[in-house]
């Protein structure tokens, strides 16, 4: 244990036999956990519930609901799936384990303990937990941070909550991977949180920006950049967060990059974001049909400012999920307004 825990770690050992739970109760009591127990699944989650444990060992084998089960639940479960679960069984075969990680296990522990090993195992797996629990702390954070830069702006309306799902359908269109996607839709809420160190003179103003203005606009990439860039978990994100007002021909900013040099999640979002703000209404503008927005991307295609192979792509994506379908209704309503013939 480390002195400077401010809290004594609490272990779940759930396990049906009383003697297992009352052998590992006392290896892990002398270590100065704080240890409690549940007899078969069922109990396991309500006591998961009630206690909020830092570690649960786990039999695999019990009656009713088995291991595999209860740990399924629990890695499915938004508030216990960084809770670490050590799968304990007699059972040391290939297939158990193959199991136990099918079902999210974190580790395995084979009876009778090994008292260095249990030690070892229990401490460096709490210690892995709190981190993950404060890097979700920091996540959260941000994007608490990026709903209230969203919010000083009421014009936008839902505009991050539109990126991201048009994100996510995008980025499955183009079969990306599935950290690429999340990157897309992390990118729909984060890519304007640097805007949240922009004065709302500049950020709200109505009028046309002076030079002096438009350049402080311009520095929210790169703030955005520096509130982002210390999590690991945002490194796919932040070239999203900086690069999505490049340009294909180098005349965007920060860096003025040209073609192949923009990051590709880059130029995907950027394509979005830029449909999105094109067919949403806001105070200045009407909000332009499916058809007017790809032309006009299609305009700036043409003048330098766009990939031509990945606005060909979208057009192809817009066409097949919104302009047909829109079209589909519209032909469904027509039909049902219709006069029946007898």
């Amino acid at each position: 244990m480390n002195d400077l825990d401010l809290e004594r770690p609490r272990i779940l050992v759930v396990d049906d036999h009383p003697s297992s739970r009352l052998t590992a109760l006392a290896l892990l009591s002398v270590e100065g956990y704080d240890v409690i127990e549940a007899e078969s699944g069922a109990a396991a989650l309500a006591q998961v519930l009630e206690a909020n444990p830092d570690l649960i060992l786990l039999d695999v084998m019990m009656p009713g609901m088995d291991g595999y089960e209860v740990c399924r639940r629990l890695k499915e479960d938004e508030h216990t799936r960084l809770t670490p679960v050590v799968f304990i069984t007699a059972l040391d075969d290939r297939r158990a384990r193959l199991r136990g990680i099918e079902a999210g296990g974190d580790d395995f522990l084979t009876k009778p303990f090994d008292q260095l090993e249990l030690s070892a195992r229990v401490k460096s797996l709490i210690r892995q937990k709190r981190l993950n629990e404060d890097l979700d702390h920091a996540e959260k954070v941000l994007f608490s941070i990026a709903r209230t830069v969203e919010s000083r702006d009421p014009n936008t309306g839902d505009h991050c909550e539109r990126l991201v799902m048009r994100g996510k359908a995008f980025g499955e269109f183009l079969g990306l991977s599935r950290p690429e996607v999340r990157d897309l839709m992390w990118g729909g809420y984060l890519h304007d949180i640097g805007k949240v160190g922009i004065p709302d003179a500049v950020l709200l103003k109505r009028g046309k920006l002076t030079a002096e203005e438009w350049d402080l606009m311009r520095q929210h990439v790169l703030i955005g950049e520096k509130i982002c860039q210390p999590l690991r978990t945002m490194r796919g994100v932040v070239p999203i967060i900086r690069h999505h007002h490049e340009r294909w021909d180098g005349s965007g900013y920060p860096d003025g990059l040209t073609e192949g040099e923009i990051p590709h999640l880059a130029q995907i979002f950027q394509v979005i974001d830029i449909y999105d703000a094109l067919t949403s209404e806001r105070p200045y503008k009407k909000a332009f049909s499916p058809e007017e927005a790809l032309s006009m991307i299609a305009e700036e295609t043409d003048k330098g400012w766009r990939n031509p192979e990945l606005i060909a792509k979208f057009s192809e994506f817009i066409h097949m999920t919104e302009i047909k379908q829109a079209s589909l209704s519209g032909w469904f309503q027509k039909y049902i307004k219709a006069p029946r013939r007898r």
